[in-house]
């Protein structure tokens, strides 16, 4: 088309007033769908609405050292949701991660008692064995090609079994022995397990290495190569390799990642308790995995966000914790989370369908 033409108004019925004419480019879409595509807004509300309920509904909740115990045990489900939901971005799962825990936490303290050496050579060790059982995870599944879940499952097995086996070997119990005494511990429990006050308030240090690694897995999402890798091979691998994505690091360091959060998790059990029973840990996957599904991350991968299992680990500590203060049945736990994980399910299912309709 030439100026001449551009310029030459076109004859006919003029628009109506306040009629704006379609250039034939899609539409921004309203602000509403633009939140509602933001994985993290759907748990963000229901965490609004699960704090205000147990406000009016457990009165023991508005006093603040209440608040902090509820904080403490989101902490420990929300430390290990978040690398558990960059790998499910990136398009797997991991159902070792709960016993993974136990194996970091049992490995520094045997090693550490059994040896007579300072507490933070068990330490070191166990968290090199712990991205061990990452990154053997993440090979086997890139070199197998099968599935995560039936990779994962073998190691779960295979962990809850050493577990039990090594400690019993070992220490003659199912648990180990207590620590507190031995070189290291001190400045390991500073780290890992201690206690600062906050208006009078003991809050756990665990809070706030949660909310800082939040804050690191985001800045890794949002602002770096590495978080565009994982969007892309948990979109669509084979696409995201013919582009040059390095799919088999991503998918082994995430793998890492999730060993690491282990790590950490289980050196506070150990530095909390002095001691680790071999057989705990099981079932912890699957509300690490929960939360990050109600916080908003999809099974399918390639969709989701460090700041959604926040939420949704709060929401687990919020209803856990809430529930004793209210005075209910704790056996209700497990079926609370239950409508919480379909209801997160069902409203990421909608929200994407409504962000992305035109």
């Amino acid at each position: 088309m030439s100026m001449t033409q551009q310029a030459t108004p076109a004859v006919g019925t003029p628009p109506a007033p306040g009629q704006k004419q379609s250039d034939g480019r899609t539409r921004q879409r309203p602000l509403a769908l633009r939140l509602l595509a933001r994985p993290e807004v759907g748990v963000f509300l229901g965490a609004v609405a699960v704090l205000v309920f147990f406000l009016f509904a457990a009165p023991p909740v508005r006093d603040g050292s209440s608040m902090a115990n509820i904080l403490y045990q989101s902490s420990t489900i929300g430390i290990m949701a978040l690398p558990v939901a960059l790998l499910m971005i990136g398009g797997e799962f991991d159902l070792s991660a709960g016993v993974a825990v136990i194996t970091s936490a049992l490995t520094a303290s045997m090693l550490s008692y059994q040896l007579t050496m300072n507490v933070w050579v068990g330490v070191i060790v166990a968290l090199l064995v712990s991205l061990a059982i990452g990154a053997f995870n993440g090979w086997l599944l890139v070199k197998t090609g099968l599935p995560s879940f039936l990779v994962t499952l073998g190691t779960f097995l295979i962990l809850q079994g050493v577990n039990l086996a090594i400690t019993k070997l070992v220490t003659g119990n199912v648990a180990t022995d207590d620590i507190s005494d031995m070189d290291g511990f001190t400045q390991a429990q500073k780290l890992f397990a201690s206690t600062f006050e906050v208006g009078g308030v003991n809050v756990k240090i665990t809070v706030v290495w949660w909310l800082v690694f939040a804050a690191l897995a985001t800045w890794v999402l949002l602002r770096t190569k590495y978080g565009n890798w994982i969007f892309a091979v948990g979109g669509n691998k084979d696409s995201a390799r013919a582009v040059g994505v390095p799919v088999t690091f991503t998918k082994i360091s995430l793998f890492m990642l999730v060993g690491f959060g282990a790590w950490f998790v289980g050196m506070h059990q150990l530095f909390s308790f002095n001691t680790v029973q071999s057989g705990e840990g099981v079932g912890q996957e699957l509300i690490y995995i929960a939360a990050a599904v109600i916080g908003g991350c999809l099974l399918t991968g390639g969709y989701g966000s460090a700041i959604g299992p926040v939420f949704g680990a709060f929401m687990f500590g919020m209803v856990q914790q809430g529930i004793v203060y209210a005075g209910w049945n704790p056996d209700w736990f497990k079926a609370f989370l239950g409508v919480m994980l379909l209801g997160a399910v069902l409203i990421n299912l909608w929200v994407q369908r409504t962000a992305t309709r035109r």
